[in-house]
This record gives structure tokens, sequence and C-alpha cells, in this order.
């Protein structure tokens, strides 16, 4: 019979599927993570979506180091989805993708302003990018913690996106909608620049949100 942290590996194991179906990912890149109490699940190193299975999502304390359980070891980016789930308790479940619109203004390193309302369902009037540092390492955590002070999501320079929700289906959506913001803001650029939300409207936005009971809410904006 399904427990709750057998169901809790399945939904990881259909996030990452739906994402390579959405095209925000592919092959081995990207991974997501999921809080289970004091541990957090997280896809495995070097496994595609394809061939993961839920027995394979791997389980690691939010405090220290270690040790992981489960057949496969954790994702190389373990570090940073810890790290955003020890530092943010609003935060249940991260995501991370080398979505192609992020990854080029990621490379590009240009962060992305109010271009468009839904950018308030990050938190502010902006997405961030994070400095630059190897993958899977306490550098890059850092960075990335830094740019999501007071986000749900930011770009990582030369690298992609990450974001993080207070459960997965909106941290999916999140996903989404940050990708959509990058291929927005991508083309406008190609038309002589956007015309940029003021901080003000921004926080209407936001304030309309909140008055829908849950801010960015997919299915009232």
């Amino acid at each position: 019979m399904p427990t709750a942290l057998s169901d809790k590996r399945q939904a990881i194991v259909d996030a990452a599927l739906a994402l390579d179906r959405s095209k925000l990912n592919r092959g081995t890149t990207g991974n997501l993570s999921l809080r289970d109490g004091d541990h957090m699940l997280i896809t495995p190193s070097a496994v595609p979506s394809d061939a993961l299975a839920a027995d394979m999502v791997a389980r690691m304390p939010l405090a220290g180091n270690g040790p992981w359980e489960g057949p496969r070891k954790p994702s190389s980016e373990w570090r940073f989805h810890r790290d955003i789930l020890r530092a943010r308790p609003d935060i249940d479940a991260v995501v991370h993708t080398h979505a192609p619109f992020c990854t080029v203004l990621s490379i590009a390193r240009r962060p992305i302003p109010a271009i468009h309302y839904m950018i308030a369902a990050f938190g502010g009037p902006d997405i961030r990018v994070a400095d630059y540092a190897t993958f899977g390492t306490a550098a890059l955590s850092d960075h990335v913690l830094r740019a999501m002070e007071g986000r749900m999501g930011c770009l990582m320079a030369n690298h992609g996106m990450v974001v993080g929700g207070p459960n997965l289906p909106r941290a999916l959506w999140l996903a989404h909608e940050l990708e959509a913001l990058a291929h927005q803001h991508y083309h406008a650029q190609l038309l002589g620049g956007a015309h940029v939300l003021t901080d003000a409207e921004v926080a209407e936005t936001a304030a309309v949100f909140a008055g829908y009971g849950v801010q960015g809410d997919p299915n009232t904006a």
C-alpha cells in the first residue's frame, strides 16, 4: 500500500517527466527536491527523467551534509536545494532547470525587470541573476541564496534557473512562469526594449493576488 514517502517520491518522478514534456528540461539536466520533515527528497544524479523510478529518489537530512539514503546518489546540485529548504521555511519544493530562454538570459547575465505583471508572483519587481560558480559547490549555493532573498526564483549565471514554492505544483508553475518571463523579455529586447512596470504597479498586482487568497495562484490570475 502506498505511503506518504512513496507518494512524494512518485510526485517528484511525475514532475520531472512533466518538465521534459514541456521542454523546460531535457536528458539528465535539472533536478527537483521536496521537503520531507527534517529531510529532503531529491532526484538522483545522472538519471534521465524517462528512466527515473520512484525508488531512485534520494533522501537526505537538511542538517549537515548527509548521509543520503537510496540506491542512487543525490543530484550533484543537492547543496543549493538543501540550503534553500533549510533557509526558507516558506519553500517546500525546489525546481532547477536549464529552460531555454532562462538559460539564454543567464548566459548574457541579464536580470528580468518587471516587463509583465506576473513577476509579482516571485515576490518583487525583478528576477536577479546569481553570480557564477561551478555546479555543485558551496559558492554556487551561497550565490543562489543571495539572489533569492525575498524572491521565489532567480537565474543562475551561465547555467539556468531555480525556483521554489510552498509545494511541488506551485514550484512547477513558477518554473513555467519564469521561462515565460524570460521568453517575453528576450523578444521585447529585439523590438527595442520593454516598458517596465513601476514598483508600485508590481506591488498593486501582488496585493490583488493576495486578495484572491494565495499570492500568484495560477488559477486566479
